[in-house]
């Protein structure tokens, strides 16, 4: 039987009781119905992760012992970091979900200039929240102990400012470059456009930051399929696939 992942801010020590409240021993006692015996596996990213034993349950808190810990191999060795334009809902929850699963470190939604999505600034801390729980999510399914830091929506301007280390590509379909495999690169920086992609100015303009267009291949790819494949290919040359 699969032993399930949880993801808890709380330090964690092999021996120690640990007492899981809120969401979490909501998910735990009313959907997965976990009774005391059961096993689980906690990580945060800080300590690791350990199996533990539930030894109660009530209404409103989940009490487990921390029996073992256990090595976790399923985190990138590559950093990868990745801007992407800010997209309509279910597209930058799939993005988000499932860059994580492929391996980034973090992400930075941005707005462009073809971004259809207009952030309010009342609304910025509830999307943020709500995009670290969808990689939360998908640390706890793939494996992973350590969960991609998810930046506040920033413009495309600041954040090309920001410093980089190791390589840095911007996906343009029109390119003749591919991943240049001979590399090996400490780190990774793509930028990927909104659902309009970005216009020839931006890409442009990341250009003269020593960003290098990239095409991925002869189709052009969704919004929400072009950061899967360039995580993977990255990956796959110089990561741990």
């Amino acid at each position: 039987m699969r032993v399930s992942r949880i993801h808890t801010t709380q330090v964690l020590v092999e021996g120690c009781d640990v007492q899981l409240s809120d969401e979490t021993a909501h998910y735990l006692g009313k959907v997965l119905r976990v009774r005391p015996g059961d096993t689980l596996s906690l990580f945060n990213g800080e300590q690791g992760e350990f199996l533990a034993s539930i030894l109660s349950v009530d209404k409103k808190t989940i009490t487990v012992k921390l029996v073992q810990a256990v090595p976790c191999h399923a985190d990138p060795r590559l950093p990868i970091h990745l801007g992407l334009g800010l997209s309509r809902g279910e597209r930058m929850d799939y993005a988000i979900q499932k860059a994580t699963e492929a391996g980034v470190s973090s992400i930075t939604p941005l707005l462009t200039e073809r971004c259809e999505v207009k952030m309010r600034d009342d609304r910025k801390e509830n999307r943020l929240q709500h995009w670290e729980r969808i990689a939360i999510s998908a640390c706890e399914q793939s494996g992973r102990c350590v969960v991609p830091v998810v930046h506040s929506p920033q413009t495309l301007d600041s954040w090309l400012e920001r410093p980089r280390d190791g390589l840095s590509f911007v996906l343009d379909h029109r390119a003749a470059a591919s991943f240049p495999a001979a590399e090996s690169p400490a780190a990774i920086t793509l930028l990927i456009g909104p659902e309009g992609g970005l216009s020839e100015a931006e890409i442009d303009q990341a250009n003269a930051r020593n960003f290098k267009s990239l095409r991925l291949g002869p189709r052009v790819l969704r919004t929400e399929t072009a950061p899967v494949i360039a995580i993977s290919l990255a990956q796959h040359l110089w990561g741990d696939y």
